[in-house]
């Protein structure tokens, strides 16, 4: 039983082949992992190996030697029969092999787990399905780690990020591209594992502005899933398809075009077709559903680099617990989700009616609705607010009064295509707060840049602005 879960001499075959050719292992690092050895012994060299390659040091005997001697595993018998066992020019077979063993022992690990919880911890069910697909989705993706970093590795990772970023040219773009070059420079970008809310009252364009981000990542070639809990698919298609076209929604919702923006339409079409856009519209869903969706199709479209959730308040909750603690548990959720996938989420929330009742209705934390734990697990929070939106109220109020009174109503207020519009960086965990202006164009339902928005006016909030003009933007360091 036990042969089948290992094979000691296809082992030994490997670090042979690495140490008398070590060029070979910069192929094979990003493929085994050191937990695919079976041999605790064999599992230390090869971290050995990988920890001398990331220093750029020799991958030889004597630094295996050395290294393994600092931290007391060197087992000189073990490294005998490795030097002894004949190294192999082509080591695919092997190393596909010894994944294959790997993958049947995890899955062995995990049997043993499931049985655990089921039945002598008596998990519930929901959790013990999630628990499975969790473990099963680390599996298959290869992202079994151990369940601590020492310093130096942390230390070493931590460099060759900062490497990285300097190799990009000083960029100030670190993650996802939002598509909004004021707000890709006060953020750097939405990082990996990050959970991103977008709250704002109704009528304020917040799934506008979400599909306006997903849109510039469509353009550009990347993967998005859409979770639309309000409003089926084919209005999400129609909105983006306006912003791609610039065709007003209105027109196209009844058809009524002209010939050239029919082209236009046609094109635009034949774009979103072949785009990697994935929307689920099934209205209700809770975040174990979620959960499980997400990591099956990241699993099988690995090229999704941002989901969507619109919107927050609307998730179904698991029981019949109090509300808070059920919006608690889908922030929660959703921010491990993020980190466990290593890419955006970006969940979309409403605001309580309290903010209205102020002369400055620009939104804050405290009106998120149950914003205790929204505010604790998000890494960044957004505001979407337009002025016009209360001007506009507050006119038809004026003339509702005085019709009531039998006044005559002069309009004061003047409605335009083009709106100004703030969005406001209420919490941001790496960078600094502040606000950044956009114009909305209410036909399109599409945010753009300020045409001649000059970067010295950005707002930055309760940060050092001398700091905050450098060339280089916030860095969003990993998380350890």
């Amino acid at each position: 039983m036990e042969e089948k879960l290992y094979n000691l001499a296809f082992e030994k075959a490997v670090l042979s082949s690495i140490i008398f050719e070590p060029s070979q292992f910069e192929e094979l690092e990003a493929i085994l992992k050191s937990e695919d050895f079976y041999l605790p012994a064999h599992q230390d060299i090869y971290g050995a190996i990988v920890t001398l390659s990331r220093r750029d040091e020799p991958i030889d005997e004597e630094f295996i030697r050395k290294e393994l001697n600092t931290k007391k595993k060197f087992d000189e018998n073990v490294m005998l029969e490795i030097l002894s066992a004949n190294p192999i020019s082509n080591t695919a077979a092997y190393v596909k092999e010894l994944k294959d063993k790997s993958l049947k022992r995890h899955l062995l690990t995990l049997t043993t787990e499931i049985k655990k919880v089921a039945l002598e911890e008596e998990w519930p069910s929901s959790e013990v399905v999630d628990m499975v697909e969790k473990k099963l989705y680390e599996i298959t993706q290869d992202s079994q780690t151990s369940d601590f970093k020492d310093a130096e590795s942390v230390t070493i990772d931590t460099m060759r990020y900062i490497e990285e970023m300097k190799a990009r040219g000083n960029s100030v773009l670190v993650g996802v591209d939002t598509g909004f070059a004021e707000l890709n420079k006060m953020t750097t970008g939405f990082g990996k594992g990050d959970l991103v809310i977008v709250a704002a009252r109704p009528a304020m364009g917040k799934t506008s502005f979400a599909l306006n981000m997903v849109q510039n990542l469509l353009k550009k070639g990347k993967g998005v899933a859409f979770f639309s809990l309000e409003m089926p698919a084919e209005q999400l298609m129609l909105r983006l398809l306006s912003v791609d076209t610039s065709v007003p929604l209105q027109k196209l919702r009844v058809g009524d075009m002209n010939d050239e923006e029919w082209t236009r339409l046609g094109q635009a079409v034949e774009r979103m077709q072949s785009s990697k856009l994935f929307v689920d519209d099934q209205g209700s869903v809770n975040i174990n559903q979620l959960r499980s969706r997400l990591r099956k199709l990241k699993g099988q479209h690995p090229e999704i680099e941002m989901a969507v959730i619109d919107y927050l308040q609307i998730m179904s909750g698991t029981g019949t617990r109090d509300r808070h603690l059920e919006v608690s548990e889908m922030s929660r959720g959703l921010k491990m989700l993020a980190r466990e996938l290593e890419m955006p989420i970006v969940a979309l929330s409403q605001l309580n009616r309290g903010l209205e009742s102020r002369n400055d209705k620009r939104p804050m934390l405290s009106d998120i609705r149950e914003s205790g734990s929204i505010e604790q697990d998000a890494d960044i929070i957004l505001f979407v607010y337009r002025d016009d939106v209360y001007l506009y109220k507050e006119e038809k109020e004026r003339e509702k009064a005085a019709k009531a009174e039998g006044k005559e109503f002069t309009p004061t207020y003047v409605e335009k295509e083009e709106e100004e519009a703030e969005i406001i960086i209420g919490k941001q965990r790496n960078g600094p707060t502040g606000h950044v202006k956009l114009l909305f164009q209410k036909r399109l339902t599409r945010f753009i840049d300020m045409p001649t928005y000059n970067a010295t006016e950005i707002v930055y909030e309760n940060v050092d602005t001398s700091s905050a003009q450098m060339d280089v933007g916030t860095v969003s360091m990993p998380t350890i």
